[in-house]
């Protein structure tokens, strides 16, 4: 897997764009320059570029398309930093963290969050409990306070306003940024508002002109309103960073929290079959394509993993999988914190419908498939003898951590 060549997209699209400061840095070396006696010399070692076989191919265009995909995974991409010394006001966020990692839906919070602080303002990120993320620098955060105790831990969204609130007379930031999600930051936004005595923003989709654009009358009409201080942000409220790296500065709060006497218990989650999940709910989906040969082995993998089972429209049309499982453009759009497509070859409308994934596994016998150019990781191989592998990977883990247990 090491041999093959992989696509940056980010690289390409800086390489695409003049306007981009590192646009200069990404073009291909040049390869060919008038002498000074006016005839064009070639650097015959420098033309063409490594295909998926690992054959030197050169492109007859000239317009060396694969010299600049070689170059761009090569070239590791330095943003600017972006530093604000001493903030004249701040900008608060508080992303879902949905397995301790930003989603999507919090990096668009955080892109939203630095188009209100400018170049004067800094953006402050509030995170409760232990987290996974080491890219907050990337997603556009310029100072990072974490909130960690027993008493934020599991579902404790009264302790949590309490210490939103402490921030609040800590900072006094003039916005503040919530998820407008199921998964915590809709309920905590409306709590923490309460709280405040303030009117909330809530679905709101854009920001513009010293407006809050918000989803209204079921999702069919907008809302226009001003800007108000506390903002519960749709999906794709707006661009997350890209073109700058942050400081990420740890700051801590100069008093403690008090601590509310809680009127909820939590239980703990509550375990569901993940085969009862909706598609467009589920967070780790196991797709099963054309490559797919054994069914029934495909079937004990999903239950080993715990996965919600899903399809390519092949397998629906093939009587192998119900039409309910089918994703894609003509299936369902599916969100999946983790999406595993096992012999799928990534046709246009699949890719459609996997779009808003975060990360995306493919395993496949073809090293040059599509699925394998959108795949953040990708397995080549039999798929029965990896499923195989991956189930007894999976016990051989969960007899170890018994024994640990006893």
């Amino acid at each position: 897997m090491s041999d093959i060549i992989r696509r940056d997209p980010r690289a390409e699209w800086i390489a695409r764009n003049r306007l981009h400061p590192l646009h200069a840095a990404m073009q291909p070396a040049q390869h060919s320059w008038m002498g000074p006696n006016g005839v064009i010399r070639k650097n015959p070692h420098g033309m063409g570029f490594i295909g998926p076989n690992g054959i030197k191919r050169i492109d007859r265009s000239g317009a060396q398309q694969g010299v600049a995909t070689k170059r761009s995974a090569t070239v590791e991409v330095q943003l600017p930093l972006h530093q604000v010394p001493q903030p004249a006001f701040y900008i608060s966020v508080v992303p879902d963290m949905v397995g301790g990692r930003l989603s999507s839906h919090d990096r668009d919070l955080l892109g939203l969050a630095h188009q209100l602080a400018g170049q004067d303002g800094a953006v402050l990120a509030v995170i409760f409990g232990e987290h996974k993320e080491a890219a907050f620098a990337s997603a556009g955060v310029d100072r990072l306070l974490v909130l960690d105790g027993e008493e934020f831990s599991g579902y404790a969204p009264e302790q949590r306003v309490q210490g939103l609130r402490a921030v609040d007379n800590q900072f006094s930031p003039r916005h503040w940024l919530l998820p407008d999600s199921r998964s915590g930051g809709g309920e905590l936004g409306r709590r923490f508002a309460a709280a405040l005595g303030e009117r909330p923003a809530t679905r709101v989709w854009q920001v513009k002109d010293q407006e809050c654009i918000g989803r209204a009358g079921a999702g069919l009409q907008d809302l226009a309103r001003p800007v108000a201080r506390l903002i519960l942000a749709a999906v794709e409220c707006a661009e997350p960073v890209s073109e700058t790296r942050h400081e990420a500065l740890p700051v801590e709060l100069s008093t403690t929290v008090a601590r509310s006497l809680s009127r909820i218990e939590d239980l703990g989650a509550v375990a569901v079959d993940p085969a009862a999940i909706p598609m467009a709910e589920a967070e780790f989906i196991f797709s099963g394509g054309n490559g797919v040969k054994d069914w029934e082995l495909f079937h004990r993998t999903a239950q080993a993993l715990g996965a919600t089972e899903g399809a390519s429209r092949v397998a629906v049309d093939d009587g192998f999988m119900a039409r309910d499982r089918q994703v894609g453009a003509s299936g369902t759009w599916v969100t999946a914190r983790v999406y595993v497509a096992v012999g799928i070859s990534g046709a246009i409308q699949h890719l459609q419908g996997i779009g808003a994934c975060d990360k995306v596994v493919a395993i496949n016998l073809d090293p040059g498939c599509d699925m394998i150019k959108r795949a953040d990781l990708s397995v080549i191989g039999e798929s029965a003898e990896i499923l195989q592998a991956l189930i007894d990977a999976i016990a051989a883990y969960r007899n170890d951590a018994k024994r640990d247990a006893a």
